[in-house]
């Protein structure tokens, strides 16, 4: 059917919007139901093996049993059913999250169950996913990527580096970022790089976490009578402080930090506004050696940091030997300051 006139259309979209709101509102209140229901039955299950000594083949047999008395039902087989006992003892002894479990569809739950061991990695991507409103492919693709180690190994790489950004800083920023959607060649330019992040933005600012807003590319300051281009430039919420990421291609060299250091100036100087915090810089590097970069950064005052982009998945075996690595060796280094 064609419409014959489009002067009430800003009216229709009015309509539309308010249909729109309405759908995703029975959406979300239809998956805190079942979410709600499925935590009630697993926590019926737990009490019920814990005190009644169910097992496998009790809840076989209830599984069977709901499928005869209600065929209607979906979603309650046996395995299903041990997932929701997993569900409700997972989480019940962390109540600061209760509120968080309603936010995540059924399937997303168990994507975390089945893939993340410790509760902490739990932890890491229900909250993640819930303030970045991730989708399940998403979801995946963080977890697969390994983003619980890589964000837990740059907290505490920068910890020993990164003395002057402010403490809410941690958990914003990587040591390393995973761009392996960009399929770029081996050998590749800034601009190539800087092409495939523009064009794969929407994706970039998922790497980079929840609270990023893109301002602009080749963003152009003035210093006397000469211009000067940031690579990219964005604006952390949280923070509430204009971000530049200089982008470079190969090692990161220590004269880098000069010229990073020169834009935060420019930007702190003729950009920010009066009531935003100091900007902060990432040099965004193909490799860096950690004792050089921790050389540059020893004496270095502006809020700044360098961190590598990755193009292929690095194993996760590798991160949780290197997460063990440092994790040591922060614990050394607090001894002997306690010593």
């Amino acid at each position: 059917m064609k419409l014959t006139s489009t002067h009430h259309s800003d009216e229709f979209k009015e309509i539309l919007g308010i249909i729109q709101a309405g759908r995703s509102r029975a959406f979300e209140a239809v998956n805190v139901a079942l979410i709600e229901t499925y935590w009630a039955i697993g926590e019926q299950l737990s009490r019920k093996v814990s005190e009644a000594g169910w097992g496998k083949g009790v809840v076989a047999d209830l599984a069977s049993w709901l499928a005869a008395e209600a065929p209607d039902l979906k979603g309650f087989s046996s395995s299903n059913l041990w997932r929701m006992k997993q569900f409700f003892e997972t989480y019940s002894p962390l109540p600061k999250l209760a509120t968080l479990l309603r936010e995540l569809s059924w399937s997303k739950h168990l994507l975390l169950l089945s893939s993340c061991k410790s509760e902490e990695e739990k932890e890491f991507y229900l909250l993640s996913a819930t303030r970045g409103r991730w989708s399940h492919r998403e979801l995946g693709r963080q977890i697969k990527n390994s983003a619980f180690e890589r964000t837990m190994l740059s907290d505490l790489k920068l910890a020993t580096v990164s003395r002057v950004l402010p403490e809410t800083a941690v958990g914003v920023f990587k040591d390393s970022y995973m761009l392996d959607f960009l399929d770029l060649p081996e050998t590749h330019s800034e601009a190539d790089l800087q092409a495939g992040l523009l064009l794969n933005l929407r994706k970039f600012l998922m790497e980079l976490g929840d609270g990023f807003a893109f301002v602009g590319e080749k963003v152009r300051v003035q210093v006397g009578n000469q211009d000067f281009e940031l690579d990219l430039l964005f604006y952390h919420r949280d923070l509430q402080c204009l971000v530049a990421f200089e982008l470079k291609t190969g090692r990161f060299q220590p004269e880098h930090m000069g010229q990073l250091s020169f834009y935060l100036e420019a930007l702190d100087r003729d950009k920010k506004r009066s009531h935003e915090n100091p900007s902060i810089g990432v040099l965004l590097c193909r490799t860096k050696d950690d004792e050089v970069v921790e050389y540059a950064m020893s004496r270095h005052l502006s809020p700044a940091l360098v961190a590598q982009y990755e193009t292929k998945m690095i194993p996760k075996a590798l991160l949780q030997e290197k997460l063990h690595e440092w994790s040591l060796l922060i614990e050394d280094s607090v001894d002997e300051v306690g010593s």
